[in-house]
């Protein structure tokens, strides 16, 4: 059996990526990709439209999606995998957490016609039956030319502190682990070292998030480097937990991330997918 490609988190139109869940498959088929988990933000919509076509491209899709949550007044994201997107308590939640995103949403765009935007509540308009996450706003202030570049708009409006943000009261992230687990899937800790804990809050986090039910952590994510995949490893050794390797793909328009370009899992990590089915199994 050949090797495969693994990648076990990005995002489609139906959060904040770029490309169509069809396009996603599509696309991770064409760069290699064997096993994909399509994790777009509170929401599950997008797995049917992806699973035809990854039935069509030869690729196994790992149902999957990627839950906000706060722990200790922090947010976390937890990625579930190989979960019953039916499953009605993971439904009800991720209903909930949406239902928080279009309250944020609202309100940054209040925030952001006070601050001179007067156009952002077409943010709202055109975001379709999507729910508008901070990356729509960033971009529709990049394509108004408020900014030069995406990354600016969060510094200028969106990152807290700004006068644009908005804090979510997001579901706990115990429950989010146990809505995870209950429909049968595994939880992860998304990108750990992308929150800018110090080494003692990492410990805090991943030790309840362990004791919650938590089962891995993203080890090989996006461009990290090798330093970072090094420290990573580390915790995922030191609290029993196994690793995952995800692009966190948004779309083409970011050249730097890209689906399957991941760095290998290193070998003295457990792989999260050990205990999946040898449909979903690497070589």
């Amino acid at each position: 059996m050949r090797s495969l490609s693994i990648d076990l988190h990005c995002h489609s139109t139906e959060s904040d990526g770029t490309l169509a869940p069809e396009a996603v498959v599509a696309r991770a088929a064409a760069q290699g990709v064997s096993v994909l988990a399509l994790t777009d933000h509170d929401t599950v919509d997008g797995l049917d439209a992806a699973a035809q076509e990854a039935r069509h491209q030869g690729v196994a899709l790992v149902p999957g999606v990627e839950i906000s949550t706060l722990w200790n007044g922090r947010e976390l994201h937890v990625v579930g995998l190989n979960l019953d997107p039916a499953h009605p308590a993971l439904e009800a939640g991720l209903r909930d957490n949406r239902a928080r995103r279009w309250a944020r949403a609202e309100h940054m765009a209040e925030k952001l016609k006070k601050a001179g935007v007067a156009d952002a509540d077409q943010v709202l308009l055109q975001a379709g039956g999507t729910v508008p996450t901070r990356t729509h706003f960033a971009r529709f202030l990049l394509e108004q030319g408020v900014v030069r570049e995406l990354q600016q708009a969060f510094d200028r409006y969106l990152k807290r502190g700004r006068r644009a943000w908005v804090g979510v009261d997001w579901m706990p992230m115990e429950e989010a682990v146990a809505h995870i687990r209950a429909a049968g899937g595994c939880a992860v800790l998304a990108h750990p070292l992308a929150y800018g804990f110090t080494g003692a809050w990492m410990r805090r986090v991943l030790t309840a998030f362990r004791d919650a039910g938590g089962e891995a952590l993203e080890v090989c994510c996006g461009n990290t480097g090798a330093q970072r995949v090094r420290t990573s490893v580390g915790y995922a050794l030191r609290f029993g937990l196994k690793g995952s390797v995800a692009s966190d793909f948004h779309g083409p328009e970011n050249p730097w991330i890209e689906l399957g370009r991941l760095d290998p899992l290193p070998p003295t990590v457990t792989p999260v997918w050990v205990d999946w089915s040898s449909h979903h199994q690497p070589a």
